[in-house]
């Protein structure tokens, strides 16, 4: 069965976003003043799986071998058919 993972990678609470402040600078530049911003990564994957549960672990599996680094980033998976 085929299944689509959705998975968002971001950096953990307290770890620098060196991209967002950035962002924030050049948006500030641009006259759009901002609070806090911070930046994710969004991953959609088309993968083979036999069901719901070997789906879960195959996308946990990929963030955890490859997506992520589990130091400084947490990651939140979505699995559907």
């Amino acid at each position: 069965m085929i299944f689509r993972a959705t998975i968002t990678i971001g950096l953990k609470e307290g770890m620098l976003d060196p991209e967002a402040a950035a962002i924030r600078h050049a948006l500030g530049n641009l006259g759009f003043v901002t609070g806090d911003l911070r930046t994710k990564k969004l991953f959609i994957i088309r993968f083979e799986a036999a069901d719901q549960q070997e789906a879960e672990e195959k996308a946990k599996a990929m963030c955890e071998r490859l997506l992520a680094n589990p130091v400084i980033h947490r990651y939140e998976v979505e699995v559907g058919a």
